[in-house]
């Protein structure tokens, strides 16, 4: 699984747009062959900072994506609403999707 993690600094006058800005590129990603999950979250610290929580099945797949017509959209587009370049983590793991915690479990109610 190739697992991605990218951290969005966008501009104060888009942050209330944000997933707005990005739901076509976001459905559109979410609907690949091979796509695991397509994840957004806002920082509880900073109100214009997103975390773009993302994984694909194998190298293939990601490939796919960054060919894509709607990630060249995205791209193209994206640079007018960002404060900053992007941050990203992008590994290779073993692991298949998501996995539960181990330590924490549910007690009864």
């Amino acid at each position: 699984m190739i697992f991605i993690v990218v951290k969005w600094t966008v501009r104060p006058e888009s942050a209330s747009r944000w997933l707005d800005i990005v739901d076509d590129f976001t459905q559109a990603t979410r609907a690949e062959d091979g796509c695991l999950f397509f994840e957004w979250s806002r920082s509880v610290d900073a109100d214009n900072v997103f975390t773009l929580v993302e994984a694909f099945e194998d190298s293939d797949a990601g490939a796919r994506h960054v060919q894509s017509e709607h990630f060249k959209t995205a791209t193209a587009m994206l640079g007018d609403h960002v404060a900053s370049t992007p941050q990203i983590v992008n590994f290779e793991t073993p692991q298949h999707g998501w996995g539960e915690m181990g330590e924490v479990t549910p007690t009864s109610a």
